[in-house]
């Protein structure tokens, strides 16, 4: 019986290395609390929630998220959607239901705005949570768009967006459609 207590608490132990507290960690960047370095503290969003309930949140920064929630209070759980902005226990694609530090990796190819679920269990009649928001910029440039970065003040790689690009293409077949459709016109007429 000794044994398997012992088993177990050094298997918690080291779950426990994986994911470091919150309390010690210094909001991303400085590589303290056992964070990356390359995680960038967003956001730190702080609530209660009923037994029973839901708090819904809205992400819409681009790229590869990571929320971080720890009850403070109760038990709050996490569900994490880009098909809805109110996800739940029925209707999620991500979700973290511990009864202490929720981890989910909201991956950047996810649709934007991202619905963000916190419930509370009915366990209590009251939970309160704190989670942190880290973009993620760790994330491998893709290898087939090629390698088109620039470097900015830091020599950190910046990426342009391609917005310019893509609307210059959809005026280009704008205007091939509206060429074409003048042309059979004028064959019709003449």
């Amino acid at each position: 019986m000794l044994c398997c207590g012992a088993l177990v608490l050094l298997l918690l132990a080291q779950a426990r290395g994986l994911l470091p507290p919150l309390e010690d960690d210094d909001g991303g960047g400085g590589g303290g609390g056992g964070l990356p370095r390359e995680f960038v503290l967003l956001h730190v969003v702080q609530g209660h929630i009923g037994a029973g309930n839901y708090s819904y949140l809205r992400l819409n920064h681009d790229g590869r998220i990571v929320l971080l929630m720890r009850s403070l209070k109760g038990d709050a759980d996490l569900y994490v959607s880009d098909k809805t902005l109110r996800p739940s226990f029925d209707t999620y694609k991500l979700q973290s239901t511990t009864c202490g530090q929720d981890v989910v990796v909201v991956p950047g190819d996810f649709v934007r705005p991202v619905g963000i679920g916190v419930y509370g269990h009915p366990s209590y009649l009251e939970s309160e949570f704190e989670m942190r928001v880290f973009y993620d910029q760790t994330v491998a440039l893709d290898p087939f768009k090629g390698s088109d970065s620039e470097a900015d003040a830091d020599g950190r790689k910046v990426f342009p967006r391609g917005a310019e690009e893509d609307f210059q293409e959809e005026e280009s077949i704008f205007w091939t459609i509206l060429i074409g459709l003048l042309k059979i016109i004028v064959e019709i007429l003449f």
